[in-house]
């Protein structure tokens, strides 16, 4: 059985030898943008479908193994002291147990939506999804503070993808797709279509055009409506009606920089508790136990730091809370989630950056209200906070902003969570340079800064842009030799190699006929000894090693062991190509 399922995984899901629509469903979906649409809504449904499984699955969790009741064990008044102690660490035996397992198994590619539209072209391998998934419900069913949106927005996208591939849509609508599986899936689990819209728009596409808006919204508002029907949710609502003035924005700035900063800290310190644990002896798959040992101690002052925060956000925007409370909150919430993330539990930030901003919010409130006076309900500040936090987190203002609006139908409200949303996305883009996702791929090497289809980019190397039909000549060759072969007009350039067939580097036929010193040899004009390209080098990387060069052409090489020649390629080449596929991306996404 072990060996059979090592064998299945082992499949490389990227052939997609399976199922495929019938020809003439396949060209109404690739050559009509409605029945684009139409699919959208059939991946929204399924979406919200997903999203109602998980979330009723998560809520079982939390009843059965802390004994709450409600949807979010975060926002139980009291736990069981040896529950909120032992759960967690439950909870990291499993992960580790899994995680053991999988070290044995071949290795799953865990493709998330940022990086399948960056990188892959929207395709998102089945297994690791289904895995992910697993793992998130498993660390937010047993107390880790984590985030469900990681998982509801991989299985919507995952879904997308599948779909996708079926019908055989272009590389760009199988992106807008992707975004359409993320969208739905948000939307759902937060009740708000405008939000999951934007989500996708701002976090999955890293775009917004007129072509993609119906679909995107047609899967956002289908998701709605299905998780509506099936697993209607206690959505957050707060009422205001007032306006702020111009003295409050004062306070909103403030506010956009404070969440800045604590984001900023938060994502540090998830990066250090990892530090940590790559310098300790414990091994990978062992460090959720660690992790929920840890849990589990802060779980015993307050409920509030497990699992997403979800409920402690509800139960938080109507309680009083002292300013001591309030700290003490912040810090051990945003510990909690910064050790489950480094620890390897899986799941998200979003939920628990607005139950922190949030609780940030309030506290900021308290204290400019004894420094100046507060002329605006405190809860509209822990609003503001909330976006902003999410903002710094996320890198997605116009998200946070419709949110606000669907929360608190209030539109002068939304302008100054908007305006506090900006201000922490420039102060976090300035100091800090990622957003959370972004962090974590640039921790791997990834240099991706959003979802922008740059994986044409990498596939573009210098092996499919190369001229193979190149000229050679030995380095011994006389100069008089070399003038008789290549007379001037005959060909520009040509590669030179030694005895053993190495490069040697590039004579330009021009300066071997214009030299007339008769102790001149043909190895005094070799140019570009050291300079040359990998045949796996991407477009980017090639247009720096010209720049580098200084020279408009270079010879391309098997490896820099064997140096042997197998290519030319030339700067003017290199750029029209990229144009070319850069028109083609353009054209995909309906921008030409």
């Amino acid at each position: 059985m072990f060996q059979s399922l090592k064998a299945r995984l082992s499949r490389p899901e990227q052939q997609d030898p399976g199922i495929r629509a019938p020809a003439w469903l396949r060209a109404f979906v690739r050559g009509d943008e409605i029945w684009l649409a139409v699919l959208a809504a059939g991946i929204g449904i399924v979406a919200a479908c997903l999203v109602a499984a998980i979330v009723t699955a998560v809520q079982s969790l939390h009843h059965v193994l802390f004994a709450v009741e409600g949807h979010d064990v975060s926002g139980a008044a009291s736990v069981d002291p040896w529950r909120a102690a032992l759960v967690p660490v439950a909870g990291g035996g499993l992960m580790a147990g899994l995680g053991w397992l999988l070290a044995r198994l071949p290795r799953l590619s865990i493709i998330d939506p940022v990086e399948a539209n960056a990188l892959h072209g929207g395709r998102i391998p089945i297994h690791g999804s289904l895995l992910l998934v697993l793992q998130t419900m498993l660390s937010n069913g047993f107390g880790a503070s984590v985030g469900m949106e990681a998982g509801y927005a991989q299985a919507g996208a995952m879904v997308a993808s599948k779909l996708g591939r079926i019908f055989h849509v272009r590389r760009g609508d199988l992106r807008t797709l992707v975004g359409c599986g993320t969208a739905a899936a948000i939307a759902a689990a937060f009740d708000a279509p405008l939000t999951g819209a934007f989500y996708a728009f701002e976090l999955v596409i890293a775009s917004y055009s007129i072509s993609t808006l119906a679909p995107v919204g047609v899967a956002a508002m289908t998701g709605v409506g299905v998780m509506r029907l099936i697993l209607p949710q206690p959505s957050l609502q707060v009422g205001f009606a007032g306006s702020l003035g111009a003295a409050d924005y004062a306070l909103v700035c403030l506010m956009g920089v404070l969440c800045a900063l604590l984001g900023i800290a938060m994502m540090r310190t998830v990066a250090l508790v990892e530090a940590v644990f790559n310098r300790s002896r414990v091994p990978v798959w062992a460090r959720p136990v660690v992790g929920g040992c840890c849990i589990g101690l802060l779980a015993l002052a307050t409920p509030a730091v497990l699992s997403s925060g979800h409920g402690a956000l509800h139960v938080g925007f109507n309680a009083y809370y002292t300013a001591p409370v309030l700290l003490a909150l912040i810090g051990l919430k945003a510990l909690a989630s910064s050790i489950s993330i480094g620890s390897g539990f899986r799941g998200g930030l979003f939920f628990a950056s607005l139950f922190l901003g949030a609780m940030l919010g309030k506290l900021v409130a308290i204290g400019w209200m004894l420094a100046v006076g507060l002329t605006i309900p405190a809860v509209v500040i822990g609003i503001v906070g909330m976006c902003a936090m999410a903002t710094a987190v996320l890198g997605a203002p116009l998200t946070m902003a419709f949110l606000a609006l669907e929360i608190t139908g209030s539109l002068p409200l939304t302008i100054a969570v908007l305006a506090a949303a900006v201000v922490s996305s420039i102060t976090v883009r300035r100091v800090f340079g990622y957003s959370f996702a972004t962090w974590r791929f640039h921790l791997r090497g990834e240099s991706i800064r959003s979802a922008a289809d740059v994986g044409w980019i990498r596939d573009l190397t210098v092996g499919r842009m190369m001229r193979k039909d190149v000229r050679t000549v030995r380095d011994d060759q006389t100069l008089a030799q070399f003038r008789r072969n290549f007379p001037l007009g005959a060909t520009q350039r040509v590669i030179v190699v030694d005895q053993a067939d190495r490069y040697a580097g590039i004579v330009f036929v021009s300066d071997a006929h214009r030299e007339t010193a008769e102790t001149v040899e043909l190895a005094d004009l070799i140019r570009l000894k050291t300079e040359m390209l990998l045949p796996n080098v991407n477009i980017r990387e090639a247009m720096k090693s010209f720049a580098t060069a200084e020279s408009d052409v270079l010879a391309v090489v098997d490896g820099s062991d064997r140096m042997r020649v197998i290519g030319l390629l030339t700067e003017q080449h290199a750029l029209k190509r990229y144009n070319e596929e850069l028109d083609g991306r353009l054209r995909e996404g309906g921008l030409l």
